[in-house]
């Protein structure tokens, strides 16, 4: 597909006037993050009529934006993955490139996190002049951070989204600002979850207190590998948990993160029903945060989703699969002992991770159980993601979007010069 430049105005000193800011989310948590922003532009007077393009999910193209390539293309993880996918995303990135640096030239670049992806694109750009931000800095601080240098180069000012990043990029000549995590503003320090249990049943259909009982939120994930490796164990774990639990009113709850994912899930479902017919299995379009908002444990694929989870104050379990060789070189490269940002921020195992061979539903169902059988523990865990949730809450997307302001402002000023 090759991008076309953005519609020119009628006249030309409006040509002129009208700001350009391209911008590139590379999967559904991206697109979360970036949303907020574009709608805090709208309220800075300087880029009340930004024009904004690039690549995008549903919710920035709800704000604005004009994606021009979908964002499947780049929503794959791991080494493996993304060499299977590696014909497509070099031709996307050479063309975005090839346009952004000519006719489609914006006043500022704004990458949303996929490191592996806008790190090269802003490299590209800074060279030609662009100014270039990045907004969710790479995790350089739970893996080696050889990849500093590259950032220096790329990045002119990188926005964090959680506090202890900043002195890490200041420390290597980097501009950096906290800008806190946008989740944090949108998720309500206090939870209602009979409130989110009744938003669901609405939504599904089903009679009045439908959910009554223990409600146990699966989220296996937003991207299709992550679907055929974990959300198999996940169905069992499913099965096994009410094994365990005989005579107890479970219900368990996935949100679907992508329409595309809707299919492979119900084969998932399909099948583990034939063989469990009595199970009580939800599938929901989107509705995360509802579903987590509902939950009394959650069953986690590691990413963006456990800090929803622990913003929403919920006792989790956090699981992962991926390929033999893709595990091998994170295992390499890995420094930290935990992979769940939940565990991250708190500086230690608050909440279990069981990974590769140790994700089996008989260690899930017992991790899950663990949290199920003591209520104190679990009261525990509420108030130190309640500690969190106030570190975080910022305004973000405002902070980003003044970020972006300035940025283009400087760039116009340049060019009046």
């Amino acid at each position: 597909m090759t991008l076309l430049p953005p519609p020119r105005a009628a006249l030309f000193d409006r040509v002129e006037l009208v700001s350009k800011l391209a911008c590139v989310a590379g999967e559904p948590s991206g697109d979360l993050l970036a949303a907020p922003v574009l709608s805090a532009l709208k309220q800075i007077p300087d880029t009340s009529d930004l024009e904004v393009y690039g690549i995008g999910g549903p919710r920035m193209q709800a704000e604005g934006l004009r994606s021009d390539w979908p964002m499947e293309t780049l929503s794959v993880r791991g080494y493996v993955e993304a060499i299977k996918q590696l014909p497509a995303i070099l031709k996307l990135r050479k063309e975005l490139i090839s346009n952004l640096t000519g006719e489609g030239r914006p006043d500022a670049y704004l990458g949303i996190d996929a490191p592996d992806f806008n790190l090269g694109v802003e490299l590209a750009l800074r060279k030609a002049g662009i100014p270039t931000l990045h907004f969710v800095s790479p995790s350089i601080w739970a893996w080696r951070a050889g990849r500093i240098t590259k950032i220096k180069q790329a990045v002119e000012r990188m926005l964090c989204i959680f506090p202890f990043e900043t002195e890490i990029y200041e420390r290597a000549g980097i501009n950096a600002t906290y800008v806190g995590h946008p989740l944090a503003s949108e998720i309500p320090l206090e939870p209602n979850p009979a409130s989110a249990k009744q938003r669901i049943e609405q939504a599904l259909n089903l009679s009045t207190n439908a959910l009554n009982g223990i409600v146990v939120s699966v989220l296996p994930g937003s991207r299709g590998s992550e679907i055929e490796l974990i959300a198999p164990v996940f169905f069992e774990t499913m099965a096994e948990l009410v094994k365990r639990m005989p005579g107890q009113p479970l219900h368990f709850v996935i949100p679907v993160a992508t329409p595309r994912l809707r299919a492979p899930l119900e084969a998932l479902l399909k099948n583990t029903l034939e063989k469990n017919p009595s199970l009580n299995i939800y599938l929901i379009d989107g509705e995360a945060d509802a579903v987590l908002e509902a939950a009394d444990v959650v069953l986690i694929a590691s990413g963006t989703a456990t800090l929803q989870a622990a913003l929403w104050k919920k006792p989790m379990v956090i699981s992962y699969k991926v390929p033999w060789l893709t595990a091998q070189i994170m295992k390499r490269q890995g420094y930290l002992p935990y992979v769940g940002l939940p565990n991250i921020l708190c500086g230690e195992f608050v909440v279990p991770e069981l990974l590769q061979d140790d994700a089996t539903p008989s260690k899930l169902s017992d991790a899950l159980l663990a949290w199920l059988n003591n209520p104190s523990k679990v009261t525990q865990l509420k108030t130190r993601f309640a500690e969190m949730h106030e570190t975080l809450r910022r305004p973000t997307g405002l902070l980003v979007a003044q970020a972006v302001a300035q940025t283009i402002a400087a760039t116009k000023s340049r060019n009046s010069v």
